[in-house]
């Protein structure tokens, strides 16, 4: 199965390299580049301990910074995602914020792009002022595509009228909500609850919206009211009363 591409390939070569297939073995099978199979394996095969208790900030940090969702740690070591996430905050293991150079550094880059990571210190501060987050649509795919993304759009422009900055939280730069004119910041982000969250702790807006960027944003509005996030317009109990078909 593993000959085609399809979107679990990638978690298939995953098990694959944990269950012990070789480099040499997955490349014939699949004719993707050694090299590539190579960072899959060395993430697959990353050690982690038993117990929760014996991480410490430093093995936190790398796993984070090789890529390691809160829910996959807390998965490969017994715990909850939210217990992760506690325990990151605890040990001082957040994420910093950088500005995407679209000009190389030849020019003085005005835009508003910024992305995560795992280093030493922000090269962003929080807006000043009144914000809200609206959580766009992620890629787009069969049950959700560019009609969310005008939703997303339009949002920015009624906010913008009413006084508010508006942030965008996005991951496919291919729609015209993660143009740079668009929002007065964007984050290139999954639209997950960790991702989002890290947003949320940075700039703590005045409320989030997740009705406008289709399925994606909605299957996390309950962690993220759970999580105290502001949720305005229709709230997660209401959004998940109308998805009810029965």
């Amino acid at each position: 199965k593993m000959r085609l591409a399809t979107a679990f390939r990638s978690l298939k070569i995953w098990q694959a390299l944990r269950q012990g297939n070789s480099v040499a073995e997955l490349h014939q099978i699949t004719g993707i580049d050694p090299w590539f199979l190579e960072q899959i394996q060395r993430l697959a095969l990353e050690e982690f301990p038993f117990e929760s208790h014996e991480v410490s900030s430093e093995q936190l940090k790398s796993w984070k910074q090789q890529g390691f969702s809160d829910q996959q740690i807390g998965g490969r070591i017994g715990q909850t995602e939210q217990q992760i996430r506690d325990l990151r905050k605890k040990l001082g293991v957040i994420p910093t914020f950088k500005e995407v150079d679209t000009c190389a550094a030849e020019f003085i880059a005005k835009t508003a792009y910024c992305y995560s990571t795992y280093e030493t210190e922000n090269e962003i501060e929080p807006l000043v002022g009144k914000k809200i987050v609206i959580l766009g649509g992620g890629p787009n795919r069969i049950g959700q595509g560019i009609e969310f993304d005008y939703c997303c759009v339009q949002a920015v422009f009624g906010l913008r009228e009413l006084g508010f900055q508006t942030i965008m939280v996005n991951c496919n730069p291919e729609t015209v909500s993660t143009d740079f004119d668009i929002a007065d910041r964007l984050y290139f982000e999954p639209l997950t609850f960790e991702h989002v969250m890290n947003i949320v702790d940075l700039e703590q807006p005045d409320g989030v919206l997740v009705q406008f960027g289709g399925q994606t944003p909605l299957n996390i509005a309950q962690k993220l009211k759970a999580a105290g996030v502001n949720i305005i317009g229709t709230s997660p109990d209401a959004i998940d009363l109308a998805e009810d078909r029965k």
